[in-house]
């Protein structure tokens, strides 16, 4: 449907089920349609070009930011890497549209599939949340509100919501990055009110969230609520006197020289910040990079590096899978060592992985929004064992 498709604009998009997205799937290494640790439901359409299927061993330099690299120059196997991305090429891809790899600050290798190449913008549903988080990072370290200021002391009109009572003023900042509102919010529960896919087909996205009844005092219940960061969004932008996306422009998004970057509005023209960022595979990556450099982008410090230290920790879990600070976290097999990294995650198998004691960050998009894919298996099975 084009008319879900995100941009600077106010999207109106009321049948969400029907076009635009709707359902579950996610985290916990999940990348399909099966529910296993929550996952969202405003969709973005993707541009797709017909570029023809590619792999890179040899990443070009398109004067974007990053340096790049030969995979052996930084402790890749090359040839075991090719070996297993060039069956992607023979065998299919399993609907992995987009893969790139970054060890050491490096890209040294990026292969694309199903018709997108490297310009082409992917929508990366939830892997949103953790680009809206980085933004209260920033938001907090320019004083601009606190982990411990409450939902409702920005939002003037939190008196006329429904069900509003004092566990539901008591909602701070912190309880929306770590999933612990209290809300009576769960994407992975259809009989759940505050369930995104009721949301999405609203016009007034924030005070039909914040009109569900409590169902737990904020930080004692983890539930996945993807509306409360669309909220938390909104806040973000309220107080910064700007749109999200104009925030991100000028705090995340251009430091790091990410030239087309979309965003999924409501009716109202509130920024969807929990799902639906479109963006480019190299531009996912930059991101992810931050993360193994204390919040810099060769030297310049884009996130604030205590933001940074925060976002690794694990202070709950979903669905059995760590989470924290809108991240999940896991660990990994490498050299027969095990390794604690985090990740961002989509709905479709969009994920950006990374693994801090490996100096590595892996990016893959996928749209497999309605099936189970093979992403996640595909980074722990096929990318981490050419890690040297």
């Amino acid at each position: 449907m084009a008319a879900c498709r995100a941009g600077l604009i106010a999207i109106v998009c009321a049948g969400w089920l029907a076009g635009c997205g709707g359902g579950n799937g996610g985290g916990g290494g999940n990348d399909g349609g099966e529910y296993r640790a929550g996952e969202d439901g405003g969709a973005a359409v993707d541009v797709v070009p017909g570029a023809v299927p590619m792999v890179s061993l040899v990443p070009d330099n398109l004067g974007d930011g990053w340096q790049v690299s030969i995979p052996e120059a930084q402790s890749v196997n090359g040839a075991e890497l090719k070996r297993r991305l060039e069956e992607l090429l023979t065998s299919g891809s399993g609907g992995m549209d987009g893969i790139v790899i970054v060890r050491n600050d490096r890209l040294v290798a990026e292969a694309y599939f199903n018709g997108y190449a490297r310009d082409t913008q992917h929508d990366m549903r939830s892997v949103t949340k953790s680009f809206t988080a980085s933004l209260a990072g920033i938001a907090i370290e320019q004083g601009l509100m606190s982990l411990d200021d409450t939902l409702a002391q920005h939002i003037a009109r939190f008196a006329e919501f429904d069900n509003v009572d004092d566990r539901k003023r008591s909602i701070r900042v912190a309880n929306v990055l770590n999933m612990q509102t209290g809300l009576d919010c769960d994407d992975g529960r259809d009989s759940s009110p505050g369930n995104e896919t009721y949301m999405y087909r609203r016009d007034d996205w924030i005070k039909y969230i914040l009109s569900v009844p409590m169902q737990a005092d904020p930080g004692t219940l983890t539930s996945y609520c993807s509306g409360a960061v669309t909220v938390l969004g909104s806040i973000i932008a309220s107080r910064a006197g700007q749109k999200l996306e104009e925030f991100a422009e000028r705090n995340l998004l251009n430091p790091l020289n990410m030239a087309s970057v979309r965003w999924l509005h409501s009716p109202l023209g509130v920024t969807n910040a929990s799902s639906a960022i479109q963006l480019r595979p190299r531009d996912a990556a930059k991101f992810g990079n931050l993360f193994l450099n204390r919040g810099r982008w060769y030297g310049t410090q884009v996130v604030p590096e205590a933001w940074v230290e925060r976002s690794a920790q694990r202070l709950t879990a979903i669905r059995g899978e760590g989470y924290g600070w809108l991240w999940w976290k896991g660990y990994y097999s490498v050299r027969g060592n095990v390794q604690s990294g985090m990740y961002a995650s989509g709905k479709g198998g969009n994920f950006i992985f990374v693994l801090p004691s490996e100096r590595l960050v892996v990016v893959i998009t996928a749209s497999n929004y309605n099936r189970n894919g093979p992403s996640y298996g595909f980074f722990r099975d096929s990318i981490l064992p050419t890690i040297q």
